[in-house]
C-alpha cells in the first residue's frame, strides 16, 4: 500500500520599515558594482531596484542571500 505524504507549513511575514532604503545604503557602501552583486545571488538588477524602492516583498531565502552578499545583518528575525 502506498503512503500519501502531506506537508505542514507555517508562513511568517514581518513588516520592516525602510528596509529597501537600508539595503540601498548597504549596497552603496559596497565597492562592487550592482551587476556583480546581483550576479552573486542570481538576481536581476531590475529586481534589486524594485526591492530598494520597496515595490515588492522579499522571500526569506533572497533576503538571507542579500545579507550574506553585502556582509550585513539587518537584525530581522522571523521567529514568532
Amino acid at each position: 500500500m502506498s503512503q500519501t505524504l502531506m506537508k505542514v507549513f507555517k508562513r511568517v511575514e514581518v513588516e520592516v520599515p525602510n528596509l529597501g532604503k537600508r539595503i540601498k545604503e548597504a549596497r552603496l557602501k559596497d565597492k562592487r558594482s550592482l551587476t556583480k552583486i546581483c550576479a552573486s545571488i542570481d538576481m536581476t538588477t531590475a529586481n534589486w531596484y524594485r526591492i530598494e524602492a520597496e515595490q515588492q516583498d522579499i522571500p526569506v531565502e533572497t533576503f538571507q542571500k542579500i545579507q550574506e552578499t553585502l556582509g550585513i545583518n539587518f537584525g530581522i528575525t522571523l521567529d514568532d
